[in-house]
């Protein structure tokens, strides 16, 4: 046999197999394509018209407060149900704003229809990211905002573990808050004390410092007064009228110690208590107060003059003040009731 035809037939076979494999791999290809649009698209489509847009798009807050819920939703339809759950969907409302949310919509509408399908898989299919959203405002601390959402996503499937894990991170972060606002108020209380301590040394260094001047003026005072009643004595033989010029040198020296005249001096230093609420909203202001300081160093009949931002620091300002301790006006050496002005600032540095 001739070996040389049967290597041609070969070569020849092996020709025609190579056009049929490119014409069934385009053949293929042009079915995915038809498949695509006629069946798999389509499909897509449908299940984003019936959630309202893909429900894995990130959650951006500012739009979950847009639109204005509708006037009265128990009165919509089903349809009308639908349709605002969709639109919610579409402007990534999944789960709130509270009364405005896909969510929402979705339980509204098996509430009216229990065995409404479209709503069922919709509530199912978005769950993961409805959660996803409560871990977000968990995060953000919105804990009264995390509570509802919590209850709505077990309206829908109690039994799920991601509630356990959601539960468990809104404990841990309400802890977590507690503790740091604990630890503030533990700095501030701390810097308080030390404040007092390092003011209460002062105002005793002061008045050591005070006595050991006023005894000094006396000293120097009598020394003055027997230097001159010696004098007198020994003038008293030359002029009959010595005694009276003894006299009236005593009187001028007995005038010349006249008191101290000063206004009230804080003994302590006025730390006013930053509100709670204040400290949580990362609020800063100051508050001017009129007060009087008694004879006895106290604080009374304080009021409020000025504030920014009004009515969020007024309390702890008085009450600041109630608790300072001053050391009162002299007048000629006498403690007299005086008014005072005062600037109480907060400053969030401060209690750092």
């Amino acid at each position: 046999m001739d070996t040389r035809n049967i290597r041609h037939t070969r070569s020849l076979a092996r020709g025609a197999i190579k056009p049929v494999i490119i014409a069934v791999l385009a053949v293929v290809a042009g079915l995915a394509v038809v498949s695509w649009f006629l069946i798999i698209k389509p499909h897509e489509d449908l299940l984003t018209a019936d959630t309202g847009g893909h429900p894995s798009t990130p959650v951006n807050l500012n739009q979950q407060q847009a639109a204005a819920p509708p006037v009265n939703v128990d009165a919509l339809s089903i349809d009308a149900l639908l349709s605002e759950a969709r639109k919610a969907m579409n402007q990534q409302r999944v789960i709130a704003p509270s009364g405005n949310n896909a969510f929402e919509f979705y339980l509204k509408v098996l509430q009216k229809q229990p065995g409404n399908q479209v709503a069922a898989d919709a509530l199912r299919e978005t769950f993961p990211f409805a959660a996803s959203n409560v871990e977000q405002v968990i995060n953000q601390r919105q804990f009264e905002e995390a509570d509802r959402e919590i209850t709505l996503l077990a309206k829908v499937d109690p039994t799920n573990y991601t509630l356990t894990i959601l539960r468990s991170k809104l404990d841990a972060q309400r802890k977590t808050l507690d503790q740091e606002q604990q630890k503030q108020l533990d700095q501030q209380h701390q810097a308080e004390l030390a404040a007092q301590k390092a003011a209460t040394d002062k105002a005793a260094a002061d008045k050591l410092l005070a006595d050991k001047a006023v005894a000094d003026k006396a000293a120097q005072q009598q020394a003055a007064l027997a230097t001159q009643q010696q004098k007198l004595k020994a003038d008293e033989a030359r002029t009959p009228s010595a005694a009276a010029a003894n006299n009236q040198v005593a009187g001028a020296v007995g005038s010349a110690g006249g008191g101290e005249t000063r206004d009230a001096i804080p003994v302590s230093t006025i730390r006013p208590h930053y509100p709670a609420t204040a400290l949580r909203n990362n609020q800063e202001g100051w508050v001017d107060v009129q007060y009087t300081v008694n004879v006895d160093g106290s604080v009374s009949n304080i009021s409020v003059i000025g504030a920014e931002p009004r009515h969020v620091f007024d309390n702890a300002a008085v009450d600041a003040l109630r608790r300072a301790k001053f050391s009162p006006a002299m007048r000629d050496g006498t403690a007299a009731a005086s008014q005072q002005q005062k600037r109480i600032e907060f400053k969030l540095s401060s209690t750092q």
